[in-house]
């Protein structure tokens, strides 16, 4: 079993990689293996809906996103932490995530998602939201705590010392790891084709 931890943060060991190491240590101590992958502060190209992926498997842009799709289709859990900007996730993060999730949706099905916010003060709900509706529209199981997942403060330091914060994330890698040693292929539902219907005739 192993989860990939994302870590959506231009900073490779601020405050969004305080928590994911949280994660990662009660992960590790129930037996997951686990890595961290940092998306880095290189440019990442928005979707062009040009739909090439579809037929090549990758973007054709060859930025992080490529290399981020690769290991999380590798992965049997994903946790996708990202810090708050203007009430949302970073955009380059989004950006990636999008053509990620995009290139070969049907590789995600089944597998355990969950979603980790770190913010200063406000704006944790709508990223959390945000991040959560890759999970849900790929038919994926979410793992989850007793809250919603989010960390408060503006250094490491910081966010250290927000203990419920910190709670949360090692009550979610508890939960994650039940999941990933309890559900198995066997126990997932019969599926219907996916159907497109255009609101307009």
């Amino acid at each position: 079993m192993k989860v990939l931890l994302v870590n959506g943060s231009p900073r490779p060991e601020g405050c969004t990689y305080t928590a994911l190491t949280e994660v990662e240590k009660i992960l590790n101590e129930e037996g997951v293996e686990t890595e961290i992958f940092q998306i880095g502060t290189d440019a990442v190209y928005g979707c062009s809906a040009c739909r090439a992926c579809i037929e090549l498997g990758k973007c054709v842009y060859d930025d992080v996103s490529n290399k981020l799709a690769e290991k999380m289709q590798q992965a049997d859990g994903i946790v996708l932490g990202s810090p708050v900007y203007y009430a949302n996730i970073n955009g380059s993060f989004g950006a990636a995530l999008d053509k990620a999730f995009y290139q070969n949706s049907k590789a995600y099905e089944n597998k355990i998602g969950a979603a980790v916010v770190s913010c200063r003060r406000g704006g944790a709900g709508s990223s959390f939201d945000r991040l959560n509706k890759y999970f849900t529209i790929l038919r994926m199981p979410i793992a989850s705590g007793q809250y919603w997942n989010a960390v408060h403060g503006n250094t490491p330091e910081e966010v250290k010392q927000d203990i419920e914060g910190m709670q949360q994330m090692r009550d979610l890698a508890r939960s994650m790891a039940w999941m990933l040693k309890n559900l198995t292929d066997t126990e997932t539902p019969e599926r219907e084709e996916k159907t497109f219907f255009n609101f307009i005739h």
